[in-house]
């Protein structure tokens, strides 16, 4: 478990700012759909990060 609070700070960040990239490059350059695309990049981010110290942790 400590290796998921140590993942999610890098995983979850960087999904949620490609996240934040893809609303911008769509031309939605307003708050609402920015911050929802950053918080459902975070949210695979969680899915992620528990995947990959899962993988980590087995080995």
């Amino acid at each position: 478990m400590r290796l998921f609070f140590l993942l999610f700070p890098v995983i979850g960040t960087t999904l949620a700012g490609i996240g934040m990239v893809v609303a911008l490059t769509a031309g939605l350059d307003t708050t609402k759909p920015i911050v929802l695309s950053a918080a459902i990049g975070a949210a695979v981010g969680l899915v992620v990060t528990w995947m990959v110290a899962r993988k980590l942790a087995a080995n």
